[in-house]
């Protein structure tokens, strides 16, 4: 039994933590709030992980620190800067071997599927942030200075994104659910459960140090799509949707940040936006988590609350 020490106790941080303990590990997951899955093989930790000294007394002994963190979008120019600085130091001086959880930011828009060899070209500020910290990370551990991997994701089934953020709630009751971005562009979904599967593998497995993969995504889906078939696995009336118009969404964006902030992501939706993680399937076996499977449990969460 190993510890494994989890910064964020949000969606993809606690199904992580979740599926350590079911294996027997020794959990520990960080968090301001102190927040995390009730398990007794978990045990859940108020910290300020941007504080070098404390997170490594927190980390002294693990064989991973899972960087699961996940700052209010609009506050990633500053909030990112001390925790993943805080999170590097921790890994080196700990000798934990860091795993991080990450978007497909850093790539920017593209022109074709991403695998993990399509160049971090992401322009934007927001958008290159990640890709600098891998940069950092991977210099890092070419410098033998840490062990380093990281696991990229597109849109979670089961987490903040149009599906459960936006139209997930109406499509359930039976109303038009109104979609920020246009109905019929191809898009990759992942379930939160591929990512923690993905994100523990690379950690304890020498080749999957030293590089970035993709987690095992199911075949890409237009909203549309997307929506039909989420209705359909949870018995809900076939879906009403319509397309907010862009000039509304930017005048919403003046009142709400999270708004605001999905202008900066929009090119993900207005053409196809496609993972291929063929590299993690050949290399680890592991598979997508079946949609329907996905889909019913983001239908759970969202009647949850």
């Amino acid at each position: 039994m190993s510890l494994h020490v989890i910064v964020g106790a949000g969606r993809v941080g606690s199904t992580t933590a979740q599926l350590l303990a079911e294996r027997g590990e020794q959990v520990r997951v960080i968090s301001r709030s102190g927040s995390g899955p009730s398990d007794p093989g978990i045990e859940r930790v108020a910290a300020d992980a941007t504080d070098p000294a404390r997170l490594a007394a927190l980390a002294t002994g693990a064989a991973v620190l899972y960087n699961c963190a996940n700052p209010a979008y609009h506050r990633w120019l500053t909030d990112w800067a001390p925790l993943w600085s805080a999170l590097l130091q921790t890994a080196e001086r700990t000798g934990a071997t860091l795993a991080s959880a990450a978007p497909l930011y850093s790539y920017g828009p593209v022109s074709g599927p991403m695998t993990e060899q399509t160049p971090l070209a992401a322009t934007h500020p927001k958008l290159r942030i990640r890709g600098d910290q891998w940069r950092e990370a991977l210099a890092a551990h070419s410098a033998g200075r840490i062990r380093a991997t990281e696991v990229r994701a597109s849109d979670y089934l089961q987490a903040q994104s149009i599906l459960t953020f936006i139209l997930g709630g109406p499509l359930l009751a039976g109303k038009r659910a109104f979609s920020p971005a246009p109905l019929d562009v191809p898009h990759t979904w992942t379930s939160v459960n591929d990512v923690a599967r993905l994100l523990v593998t690379v950690a304890a497995d020498e080749r999957g140090w030293g590089r970035a993969w993709h987690v095992p995504s199911n075949e890409p889906l237009t909203i549309r799509q997307l929506a039909t078939r989420f209705t359909q696995v949870n018995g809900a009336p076939a879906p009403k949707l319509a397309v907010l118009p862009h000039p509304l969404m930017r005048a919403a964006g003046l009142l709400s940040p999270m708004v605001r902030e999905l202008e900066t992501t929009r090119y993900q939706f207005t053409a196809p936006f496609v993972m291929d993680s063929t590299a993690a399937t050949e290399t680890f076996g592991l598979t997508p988590e079946p949609f329907d499977d996905a889909l019913r449990e983001s239908a759970q969460l969202l009647r949850a609350g």
